[in-house]
């Protein structure tokens, strides 16, 4: 490889290596580096699009919340494969690229795939036009539970604000998650959320913030719509951060005084020593969002079932090297990896 291979030819060198099952996560030298790894992850992946058959499955929660969950099951009884259940990141849904990466790798491992979409994202909007945040893992639970109706056995992937999310879900509500969930993989988890925000917020991550915040406001703006009893109008205008956008918008509609009072109650990284599910905690120490520092400093249970990977490049939900999963996602290999030993009896 040469100064002047050209990008094409560097991404498709990421395809050949050893058996996907052997490989250690190692990323081309051109593609190492936070920015580079976070953007790489969104180019490799941008085409993917679901395609095997696909049920909508409705979860009804509490407080008239109704979730909507895409399904996927492999041909045959139901019971007898287990269930990847994926949970989306901050203004994701079911048709998230890394979670259609994802998804299709488990696929391919023969494994049901149940794609969640958290209260008000994607089409389940029209279900429940509400505001989800980082501390509503009810939801998440119910959905858990839901599928534990259906199969015996699932493994759950969370991405970014999802995989803090998992992580609540199974610390603070052990007796209602289902026996059946086998384990946890959090990949690139905002465990202190004042530190993420304060990171995102920063002048190197400008693109990052301007991206978020457009949603955000647009997601604001539909739901306003749809729910203006609910949601005052106009609220969502000036907001340029998102420390401003959660002090305006997430807290008082969420419940809580302040920002500040929201990232105390629902980050995550406190409640790790109390999980009891095999979980991955699975971060790159260059993440342009996640402090790396934000990710190692939390205690885990003496017990062992919690492993904390580090890797010293990945990005944001980017960890792309050579492997077997689609849009050259290492993490949904190593994710499938350690749910498929989670799983076996």
């Amino acid at each position: 490889m040469t100064a002047e291979t050209p990008l094409p030819d560097v991404l498709a060198g990421l395809e050949r290596g050893a058996p996907a099952a052997e490989r250690a996560f190692r990323p081309h030298p051109w593609t190492a580096g936070g920015h580079r790894q976070t953007l790489l992850g969104y180019l490799c992946r941008r085409r993917l699009q679901w395609t095997p058959p696909t049920e909508d499955l409705v979860v009804d929660g509490s407080d008239d919340v109704r979730l909507l969950l895409r399904a996927s099951w492999q041909p045959g009884p139901r019971d007898a494969r287990p269930a990847l259940v994926i949970v989306h990141g901050l203004g994701g849904c079911d048709r998230a690229t890394y979670a259609i990466a994802a998804g299709r790798h488990a696929w391919e491992l023969g494994w049901h795939v149940v794609r969640v979409n958290l209260r008000g994202a994607g089409d389940g909007e029209t279900l429940c036009p509400r505001l989800y945040n980082a501390g509503l893992e009810c939801d998440l639970v119910d959905a858990f539970e839901a599928v534990g109706r259906i199969v015996p056995r699932q493994g759950v992937v969370g991405f970014s604000l999802g995989a803090s999310l998992s992580i609540l879900a199974l610390a603070r509500q052990p007796a209602r998650v289902p026996p059946g969930l086998v384990g946890l993989v959090a990949v690139s988890p905002p465990l202190d959320l004042a530190a993420c925000a304060d990171r995102i917020d920063l002048a190197p991550n400008r693109a990052y913030r301007r991206y978020f915040m457009k949603n955000l406001r647009r997601s604001y703006r539909r739901r306003q719509r749809l729910v203006p009893e609910l949601y005052e109008a106009g609220r969502e205008r000036g907001l340029r951060s998102i420390r401003e956008w959660d002090e305006v918008i997430t807290a008082p509609y969420g419940g809580y005084a302040s920002a500040d009072e929201y990232y105390a109650r629902s980050s995550a990284g406190p409640y790790l020593g109390r999980l009891d599910r095999p979980t991955l905690i699975l971060a790159a120490a260059d993440d342009p969002m996640v402090p790396g520092e934000s990710v190692a400093r939390w205690p885990l249970p003496a017990s062992g079932l919690v492993v904390r990977e580090i890797l010293p490049t990945g990005g944001h939900v980017g960890f792309v090297a050579p492997t077997a999963a689609p849009g050259r996602f290492w993490a949904a290999e190593r994710a499938m990896a350690w749910l498929r030993a989670a799983s076996r009896p």
